[in-house]
């Protein structure tokens, strides 16, 4: 997404080189996306459902 739109940003952590961060995400699996510090994504899921859950914070406001 972050490659398709400049309005989104996308940061990649290898979580065993940071684990304060692994630690303060709850990272118990990979692959994890957080957005927006809210919504989490957690796995493999579909390009459709992760597009989906991703803009589910959006919808919100």
């Amino acid at each position: 997404m972050a490659l398709a739109s400049d309005h989104i940003r996308a940061t990649v952590v290898e979580a065993t080189e940071f684990p304060d961060l692994s630690r303060q995400y709850r990272v118990t699996g990979v692959p994890k996306t957080i957005v927006n510090g809210k919504t989490e994504i957690l796995g493999a899921v579909p390009e459709e459902t992760f597009v989906e859950q991703a803009l589910q914070d959006i919808k919100t406001r």
